[in-house]
């Protein structure tokens, strides 16, 4: 790594850290405040945002960058009017209580639980400039500083994004503007800086694609830097022998209409005794999204994430199964664990179904792209953390982005 990358980094974390105060002890007002601002600067200044997009979209475009990638990097009016409105639903979803009363103790004593802002959060994510927005706002509504690098397909864009909208707002609502930074280096070795400083970004939102990110998160656990990863996705329909057609039809036309998510349909399991009736219905919800099966004999991983393929991401695996528990232990076993859905008119099948995936999110006629911060909770997310181990799970947002203290005071007279 160079020093001069390594530097840059430093400065940043450095900066995002002095200013953590002021977000820290900011009224809740002077917090929705900052996000109404971001809201109404990003329409005002949409032709100057949509500018520097569509440079990035032409430069990656010429270096030869995938359709569903440039689909990630594109900024719309339908997206940029989308950000906006969620920046607006976030301003006024209600704060974390910051005290919670939880027992009395002997003595004359009471606990309180305490939740406080983590101090600065590191973020590093690819090219998908509306994430800058996403984390930046998450990380106001919480009260953290941060320091945010992404891909350099999508650095202008979010640099953009940083100059007219995030940090001219939060000067605005009278909140330190340096408190969320954007590394200024295009080169990937930014990455592997930011969970290099324990001290100053002691906790790391990792999204991307599966190596890189595991292999930031080991780095990362090496220098005592705890990390939110979201490596991995692809979502899993399990088509039970009770599945109505026209619903399974549905739910894979409406599965893949994007297939550069992580939430996408991914791997399709049919039961074996309806194989042969549904395949038809499968077939042409597939062509309608102009999706190709991959069938056995198979030359990938029955979990290979079709995604993160550039040049067949327009595909979804099939298999048969011989029944729920196949579909289980494929899902469990094979998969990335980030969602798995089935398909069926029986109800005991569907709990039995939930009872056995241990993935982060279960869906029951219901497609896996809700798994979603913004689809499920109303507010955008940080990423979708798929750990098996307790804190927070499934698509992270600014309710998960605190850390606990125990006080022990004198109950009140």
């Amino acid at each position: 790594m160079s020093d001069e990358v390594a530097k840059a980094v430093e400065e940043c974390a450095r900066a995002a850290k002095q200013a953590a105060p002021s977000l820290a002890t900011a009224a809740d007002e002077a917090i929705d405040a900052a996000l109404t601002a971001m809201a109404r600067r990003l329409l005002e200044n949409r032709e100057a945002v949509l500018e520097a997009n569509g440079a990035d979209v032409a430069k990656a475009r010429e270096e030869g960058m995938s359709a569903g990638l440039l689909d990630r990097l594109t900024i719309t009016e339908q997206r940029l009017t989308g950000m906006a409105e969620q920046l607006r639903l976030l301003a006024g979803a209600p704060h974390q209580e910051r005290s919670i009363p939880v027992r009395s103790l002997n003595g004359g004593l009471r606990l309180v639980e305490r939740r406080r802002p983590v101090g600065v959060i590191g973020a590093n994510y690819e090219a998908r400039p509306n994430v800058t927005v996403d984390v930046a706002s998450q990380l106001v509504k919480s009260r953290n500083a941060g320091v945010l690098r992404t891909g350099s397909a999508a650095l202008g864009s979010a640099q953009r994004l940083l100059d007219v909208v995030i940090a001219p707002a939060l000067a605005e609502a009278g909140i330190e503007p340096d408190a969320i930074q954007l590394v200024p280096r295009v080169e990937r070795e930014a990455a592997t800086a930011l969970v290099q400083l324990p001290t100053l970004v002691p906790l790391v939102i990792l999204r991307g694609s599966g190596e890189s990110t595991r292999a930031l998160a080991t780095e990362a656990a090496v220098h005592g830097v705890r990390t939110l990863a979201h490596a991995d996705g692809g979502g899993v329909l399990y088509v039970d022998e009770a599945a109505d057609s026209d619903k399974v039809r549905a739910l894979v036309v409406g599965s893949l209409d994007r297939l550069g998510v992580c939430n996408r349909l991914n791997l399709l399991l049919i039961h074996s005794a309806v194989h042969d009736t549904m395949w038809p219905v499968i077939e042409g919800a597939l062509a309608e999204r102009r999706v190709s099966p991959s069938l056995p004999p198979y030359e990938h991983a029955i979990g290979y994430e079709w995604a993160l393929d550039s040049d067949r991401e327009a595909t979804v695996t099939v298999a048969q199964v011989a029944g729920l528990g196949e579909a289980v232990r494929i899902a469990n076993e094979q998969t990335s664990g980030l969602a798995a859905g089935i398909a069926t008119e029986d109800e005991a099948t569907a709990e039995a179904f939930f009872d056995g995936y241990t993935g982060t999110g279960v869906f029951w006629n219901a497609p896996t792209r809700l798994l979603d911060g913004f689809k499920l909770l109303a507010v955008p997310e940080t990423g979708i953390n798929l750990d098996k181990v307790p804190g927070p799970r499934g698509p992270v947002t600014y309710t998960d982005l605190y850390v606990r203290q125990f006080a022990v005071l004198p109950e009140r007279p």
